[in-house]
This record gives structure tokens, C-alpha cells and sequence, in this order.
């Protein structure tokens, strides 16, 4: 890593141990990126903005002070009352103006991108990445916003802004209360990467153990038709598969159990081109795997 104070880093500059500077998920996907890349394993590539970046928002107009001013006192049991201050606080971080200096390396960075895909101009992902280390009894995962299908330069500046005032929602300002996390001690990265077309398709999550029992020797796969974000979001009953290690590494066939999901739901690109939008899912489709 570089001594400096870089607003964004490409994937390939961070790894496993940069969770203080671009957030636990952008932490492993860099560390993803760089490990199997090499190994022939296709990953998305991609950039991440760093929590000087954010820190550098707070900065702006006072921002991180007012901020300071009206969480002061707030009791988070008060759901009237959580639900004033999430708000206020949300157009705060939305009414302050971008910082420049972020704005032109997210625009050099997206660049850099488009020239090793072989692009001038795609569709992103923009993805939420606390800085706060998971705990045994503490997750930020899924609490902040993730924006699909985000096209060209000023609606991805758009998007990241929509982001971090994602930091400040009433759920993310009651957790970390409850949990005893300063706000101001976590900050949120960016990570930004091409989009891959499974609404078209289909995609889904998978588990290196089983998440039920705890057993490492299983690997589990939830998919289901259209972008992962149904399956992360709870929309869809997912087709279920279940492999068992020992047997793959063997070289024989791994699959102990499949179920099938009833997959209500799937989430594809907008007609429009702009966003995403939610879609029933046809009988035909419902009854077979993804």
C-alpha cells in the first residue's frame, strides 16, 4: 500500500487486511480478485473508494459538526424521534456538495476500468462497504445501500452520494448504538464494478460451509432466476443445492441434495435502461432449475 491518502484504489491494490480503508466487503473482493485471477478463476474486477474519501464529505460545509450536533442526545428507542434524525441526517450527507477531488479519481478510476474490460462506457454496480470490523454478536452486512444498473458518469457520482448518506439510515444509527460503535469511528467505501448480465440469466449466493449447522465440508448454493439481489434481498425462495467437498476433490460427482425454489420473483434491468426493476416469474420458469 502507498503512504499517501488515495481517494480510490483498483481492486488489485487491495486485499484482506485493507477492511480500515475500504470496508470488509471491498476488502475480499480485492483479496478475491488478486488470489484467483491468476488461478484462471474469472472475478469481477473493479475500484473502491477509500474512507479518506468519505472522511473528506464529512469534511465539507461542516458537515461531520452538524452531524455531531443533531445525533447528540438522541435516544434510539424513540422510533419517532430515530425516524427525524435518520432523515435530517440522510439529506444532510445528500445536500452537501460531492468533494471534486473524489469526484475526478472515481471519473480516472472508472476510465481505467472501461480500459481493462475493453469499454468506454458500461453498466455498474454501486456497493456499500462499512469500515467497521464484523464481531461475533456485530454484522454490517446488507445495512447500507447497493445501486444496480448505474449508467454514465454524473448518475454514478449520483449514485455513490446516495451511498454514503446510506451510512445514516434509522436501522444503521440504532445498530450501531446498540452495539456501541461511535459513529463517527465507521466510514463507508465504494465499491463500483462492471455489471454482469444474469437478469437475463440467472445468479445467485453461495456458502463455503453450511451456514445451518456450521459443517465446513459442505459447500451451499442458493440461485435463482434473474440478478443475485432478489436472493440477497429475501424476495425469491431460491433452488437450493448442496455439495459435498471430499467427493469433488475426488473427481466424482459432489451434488448430495438439490431442492427447488419456488422463485416468486426476479429482478432485472429496467426497460428503460436505468435501474432495476422486480418481475413475476413465469410458471415454466418456477418449475424448473435455474
Amino acid at each position: 500500500m502507498t503512504t499517501s491518502k488515495p481517494h480510490v484504489l483498483d481492486f488489485s491494490q487491495v486485499g484482506a487486511g485493507d477492511v480500515a480503508l475500504v470496508g470488509g466487503k471491498c476488502a475480499s473482493l480485492g483479496e478475491l480478485f488478486q488470489e484467483l485471477t491468476g488461478k484462471g478463476v474469472r472475478t469481477v474486477d473493479g475500484f473502491s473508494t477509500t474512507s479518506d474519501a468519505y472522511h473528506l464529505l464529512l469534511d465539507t460545509d461542516g458537515l461531520r459538526g452538524r452531524l455531531k450536533k443533531l445525533l447528540k442526545g438522541l435516544d434510539v428507542n424513540d422510533l419517532d424521534e430515530l425516524a427525524r434524525v435518520g432523515k435530517e441526517a440522510r439529506a444532510m450527507m445528500l445536500e452537501t456538495p460531492f468533494p471534486k477531488e473524489v469526484e475526478s479519481a472515481i471519473f480516472d478510476a472508472y476510465k481505467r476500468l472501461g480500459d481493462r474490460i475493453g469499454k468506454r462506457s458500461f453498466e455498474v454496480a454501486v456497493r456499500s462497504s462499512a469500515t467497521a470490523e464484523d464481531l461475533p454478536d456485530a454484522s454490517f452486512a446488507g445495512q447500507q445501500d447497493t445501486i444496480l444498473n448505474v449508467r454514465g458518469e454524473q448518475r454514478l457520482i449520483e449514485a455513490c452520494h446516495e451511498c454514503y448518506a446510506s451510512l445514516w439510515t434509522d436501522r444503521a444509527i440504532s445498530y450501531r448504538t446498540a452495539k456501541g460503535f461511535d459513529h463517527f469511528d465507521v466510514a463507508l467505501s465504494i465499491g463500483i464494478q462492471p455489471m454482469v448480465r444474469s437478469d437475463i440469466a440467472s445468479s445467485g449466493v453461495m456458502f463455503t460451509l453450511d451456514t445451518e449447522s456450521g459443517f465446513r465440508e459442505a459447500v451451499v448454493i442458493n440461485g435463482a432466476w434473474g440478478l443475485g439481489e432478489a436472493v440477497v434481498q429475501g424476495m425469491a425462495t431460491p433452488d437450493e443445492w448442496i455439495i459435498f467437498k471430499p467427493t469433488l476433490k475426488l473427481g466424482f460427482r459432489p451434488i448430495v441434495t438439490r431442492k427447488l425454489g419456488v422463485k416468486e420473483v426476479k429482478m432485472v434491468f429496467n426497460d428503460d435502461g436505468v435501474g432495476t426493476i422486480v418481475r413475476p416469474v413465469v410458471d415454466s420458469q418456477r418449475m424448473r432449475f435455474c
